[in-house]
C-alpha cells in the first residue's frame, strides 16, 4: 500500500466531538500538522501542534477558510440528532465541503454511519455491499449525501473515502451505552434500555475510529471506497450490564422499557420519538463486518471491548 505523509496538512470539521477529538489525537501522535475546527474558538488540545479555527461548516464562505492549504479534510461533524434538521442541513453540509476540497485540491475523508443499509432485518453479519434500501427517514438522509460524495469522486471533483462506523463507545461519549446502563448505576439506579436483552450488536471504540481514519486518509489505495470502520466483538445488552457491574462491584439486574410504554414516552420526550424509527437496530442481530478493513491493515490494534469498558467507567467515575 502506498503512504501519504510527507508535505500533508490536516483540516478536521468536528473537532470537538468524539470521533473529531480523536482523530486530531492520532494526526498529532503522527507528528503531522493540523487545524481543528469547532464552532468555538477554545482549544480542547494541548499542544501547540493543533492550529484551533472556529466555523460553521453550513456556511459555504467560511468552509472554504476553513480548508485553506489542507491536503486532507475529514468530516466528522455531527448534527442535533432530529430528522427535519437531518433533511435540511446534511446536504448544506456536504455539498459545502465537497465544493471546499475541489476548490483546493484536498481529499476528503467521510465518518460515516450505517443508517443506508436496508431493508431490515440485514444481513448476518452485513458488509459495506449490502443492499441500501433504507427503513428510516434518517437513513435515507444518509444515504444522499454518501451518494453526492461518491459521485463527486467519480466525476474527479475530489478524492474521497468514505469510513463507516457501528454504534459509538468510549470515555466521554454520551452513547447508548452510557444513557442506558453507566448513567443509572453510578447513580445507585438499575439500568434500564429500549431495546431487547438478547440481541447481539457491534459497536465501534472512538479512539479506533479516529486512528481508522487517518490510516484511510494516508492510503491511497482505499480512496473512491466504502470501508467498515473497525468494530467490537458483538454483544448483548445482558452482556453489556454484566460487564459494567463487574466493572464496579455492582449487582443491578436490566430491565426494557416496553415498546408502548416507549411510545408513549416519545410523546412528551422529543428524543425518545427520534430515536424511535431506528430501533430496528436492535431488533434482530446488528453485526457489521469489518473483515475489509482489517484485511487491509492486519497490524491495527482493535481495542477489547471489555477494555473499553473499563475507560468508560474510569471516566465518568471522575466526572462525578
Amino acid at each position: 500500500m502506498q503512504t501519504l505523509h510527507a508535505k500533508t496538512f490536516h483540516v478536521v470539521f468536528g473537532a470537538s466531538g468524539p470521533v473529531g477529538t480523536a482523530v486530531v489525537q492520532e494526526l498529532v501522535q503522527r507528528g503531522l500538522p493540523v487545524r481543528a475546527i469547532q464552532r468555538s474558538g477554545r482549544s480542547n488540545f494541548a499542544t501547540d501542534q493543533v492550529e484551533i479555527m472556529p466555523a460553521d461548516v453550513l456556511d459555504a464562505e467560511q468552509t472554504l477558510h476553513a480548508v485553506q492549504g489542507a491536503t486532507h479534510v475529514y468530516l466528522s461533524v455531527g448534527l442535533p440528532y432530529r430528522t427535519v434538521q437531518w433533511q435540511r442541513e446534511w446536504p448544506v453540509v456536504m455539498g459545502n465541503v465537497i465544493s471546499a476540497c475541489a476548490q483546493v485540491g484536498a481529499k476528503l475523508i467521510f465518518l460515516d454511519n450505517i443508517y443506508m443499509y436496508g431493508p431490515a432485518p440485514l444481513a448476518n453479519p452485513f458488509t459495506e455491499e449490502h443492499l441500501q434500501e433504507p427503513t428510516s427517514k434518517k437513513g435515507a438522509v444518509r444515504k444522499q449525501i454518501t451518494d453526492m460524495l461518491l459521485q463527486a469522486h467519480q466525476a474527479e471533483r475530489v478524492q474521497a473515502v468514505i469510513g463507516r462506523s457501528a454504534d459509538f463507545y468510549g470515555p466521554s461519549v454520551n452513547s447508548i451505552l452510557y444513557i442506558s446502563f453507566l448513567q443509572n448505576i453510578l447513580k445507585g439506579k438499575s439500568p434500564q434500555t429500549i431495546v431487547k436483552l438478547d440481541v447481539l450488536h457491534t459497536f465501534a471504540h472512538t479512539s479506533d475510529n479516529g486512528r481508522a481514519l487517518v490510516e484511510l486518509a494516508l492510503d491511497e489505495a482505499t480512496y473512491g471506497q466504502v470501508w467498515h470502520l473497525p468494530v467490537s466483538r458483538p454483544v448483548t445488552s445482558v452482556e453489556v450490564n454484566e460487564l459494567f457491574n463487574r466493572e464496579l462491584g455492582t449487582t443491578f439486574k436490566l430491565s426494557r422499557i416496553p415498546p408502548l410504554m416507549l411510545s408513549l414516552l416519545g410523546l412528551f420526550i422529543p428524543p425518545l420519538k427520534e430515536i424511535k424509527e431506528m430501533l430496528y437496530q436492535f431488533e434482530s442481530p446488528y453485526i457489521m463486518s469489518d473483515v475489509k478493513f482489517r484485511k487491509h491493515f492486519p497490524e491495527f490494534q482493535v481495542t477489547r471491548f471489555e477494555d473499553g469498558i473499563t475507560e468508560m467507567v474510569q471516566f465518568f467515575k471522575g466526572e462525578k
